[in-house]
């Protein structure tokens, strides 16, 4: 069962739910609209390891935009902090961005139950595409659960900012399991 707009505003007003800051214009028929941070980060080597910690580039999107590249991976953050111990919140980009040729959000739109933090964003144009701070990018659906819940306790509990990958981590574990 997915939440309908109503709904995320009562689960916000009783504290199911946390969206910070919260704006009741940003919800929709039964998502919340979320934007793009003002932080951007790409990955600083031509390849990218996933067994180690890759240096990242910060970039400061400007008040006339940051323009996207074909070919690069960037990844941006939500200006909100969004969770909740309740239910399973879902990203996905908006569908007026989608049509500007940017993907937001491909490979992982789902988020754990008791993540709270402001949510990485995998940003990959397909032409180059001139981004702003504060922009409307992304959409969070919220689905109930059923069943015991085991909260979130992960690597990005209370990011704030865009986050690299730590792969790296999980493979460290694994590699040490298999020695």
């Amino acid at each position: 069962m997915i939440l309908t707009g109503p709904e995320i505003n009562a689960a916000v007003t009783d504290g199911r739910l946390r969206i910070t800051p919260f704006a009741p214009d940003q919800t929709n028929p039964n998502s919340y609209n979320v934007r793009l941070g003002s932080t951007l980060l790409t990955y600083a080597s031509k390849v990218i390891d996933a067994h180690r910690a890759n240096p990242t580039r910060s970039i400061l999107i400007g008040k006339d935009g940051y323009v996207l590249q074909p070919g690069e991976l960037y990844l941006g953050h939500t200006v909100e902090e969004v969770g909740s111990d309740v239910f399973v919140p879902l990203l996905f980009g908006r569908s007026s961005v989608g049509r500007l040729g940017l993907f937001v959000e491909i490979t992982a739109p789902i988020g754990d139950i008791g993540f709270h933090g402001q949510w990485t964003l995998m940003l990959s144009p397909i032409r180059p595409l001139r981004v702003y701070s504060g922009m409307k990018i992304g959409q969070v659906m919220f689905f109930v659960s059923a069943g015991d819940v085991d909260l979130y306790r992960g690597k990005y509990q209370g990011a704030a900012g865009p986050q690299p990958s730590r792969y790296w981590r999980d493979s460290a574990r694994i590699q040490a399991v298999a020695s």
